[in-house]
């Protein structure tokens, strides 16, 4: 009797690893969002997005993330404040107008990091990426934290 919960308890065991193996797998080997060829969800302005964000956090999550936790698809334009490299030699592009409390800091990926270096601080651009965090005020620091968002590239307008 013991030998034969034995048995069954090991093959329980194989198939339940070899499922649960089968689904990490899956999950790993997914396709990632192609966010540039996908249309913009929303198109508008740097601050307009920030200004959203630092009125209600909630309201703007609401309205820019989906429910699944993806943000959705939005196009900024905005003038370039700064231009930096990443630890992952990605560009960072923030876009801030001269009165702004906060800023869109704009993280490109290692394909469209050429795209980035043909920006000049100054220029007025337009960005398409998705947002990872909405700016808000630390109020320890007496900072505003800029939105952020990543997966970026140059928006053109179809």
């Amino acid at each position: 009797m013991k030998k034969k919960i034995l048995k069954w308890g090991l093959i329980t065991a194989v198939v339940g690893l070899l499922i649960g193996g089968g689904i990490v797998l899956y999950l790993f080997n997914m396709p990632h969002r192609d966010v540039q060829s996908t249309p913009a969800d929303y198109i508008m302005n740097a601050q307009e997005l920030v200004d959203e964000y630092l009125e209600d956090a909630s309201k703007a999550n609401a309205k820019f993330l989906q429910e699944e936790g993806d943000s959705k698809i939005i196009a900024v334009t905005g003038t370039v404040a700064s231009i930096e490299e990443n630890m992952n030699h990605e560009k960072v592009v923030l876009l801030m107008e001269k009165d702004g409390k906060a800023g869109v800091n704009c993280t490109f990926m290692e394909n469209t990091n050429s795209n980035a270096s043909a920006l000049k601080i100054g220029q007025v651009t337009s960005i398409k990426g998705v947002i990872r965090a909405g700016a808000s005020y630390d109020e320890d620091m007496e900072l505003y934290e800029d939105v952020i968002m990543e997966k970026c590239d140059i928006y053109k307008k179809k």
